[in-house]
């Protein structure tokens, strides 16, 4: 039997949020293995906690119990440079709501985690291939405002593609879009998906539910 590569390894992590006197668990003692290679799809109701859970996996926020490992290794006791570290090599993250930068054209944004390392001459091109690989090749100078929902979500998964990251987050990345711009958006992971990045994405969409290799439903804070 083939051994499973896991790439993100979670073991019994707990979220808790204080909101006054009220004690919220989002997460309760989750753990969740996934396999380099595969489309994973988190799904669930309104306040299950999906989102809490990638922003975990993903590094943006922090489990108050438990342990996340990244490609075998474990982050919950690096320090915060460390993991930083690891988040800029290994991650990229696509949000809801794009994130871009409005005075910013499009390479423009796309280049920006990059230029926090390399010079211009070395991320500009990377950024331009990019931006031609979603299908953006006529919207290189474009600013957000010039752009559709849909181009501008090409130019967020763009842009979380300009480290050559091995894991792809994306919270709900056509919640804002209409059909035809969501089919667009799910070709491009499907593409990516295909050439071997990992990718975890929340949805409640029925009709995206095909483009997993794995689907996880949570309620309250469990894994069903």
């Amino acid at each position: 039997m083939e051994k499973q590569n896991n790439i993100i390894s979670v073991k019994n992590i707990e979220k808790t949020y204080s909101l006054g006197d009220i004690k919220v668990k989002a997460l309760r003692r989750i753990s969740l293995d996934i396999q380099e290679g595969e489309f994973l799809i988190i799904t669930g109701r309104n306040g299950s906690g999906k989102s809490t859970l990638l922003r975990q996996i993903g590094l943006l926020d922090w489990p108050n119990r438990g342990e996340i490992y990244i490609d075998g290794q474990e982050m919950t006791h690096l320090q915060k440079k460390k993991r930083r570290k690891v988040r800029h090599e290994k991650i990229g993250y696509i949000f809801q709501e794009y994130a871009l930068i409005p005075e910013l054209n499009a390479i423009e944004n796309v280049m920006l985690p990059a230029m926090l390392i390399e010079p211009t001459k070395v991320c500009k091109p990377r950024a331009i291939k990019l931006l031609e690989k979603v299908g953006l090749k006529e919207r290189l100078k474009h600013r957000p405002k010039q752009m559709s929902g849909g181009e501008q979500q090409k130019v967020a998964i763009a842009r979380s593609l300009i480290n050559n990251p091995k894991i792809l987050f994306a919270d709900e990345p056509t919640a804002n879009l209409d059909s035809i711009a969501a089919h667009g958006v799910l070709e491009v992971f499907e593409k990516l998906n295909n050439e071997g990045h990992t990718i975890v994405m929340i949805s409640h969409e029925d009709e995206e539910k095909k483009y997993a290799s794995r689907i996880i439903e949570l309620r309250d804070g469990n894994i069903l």
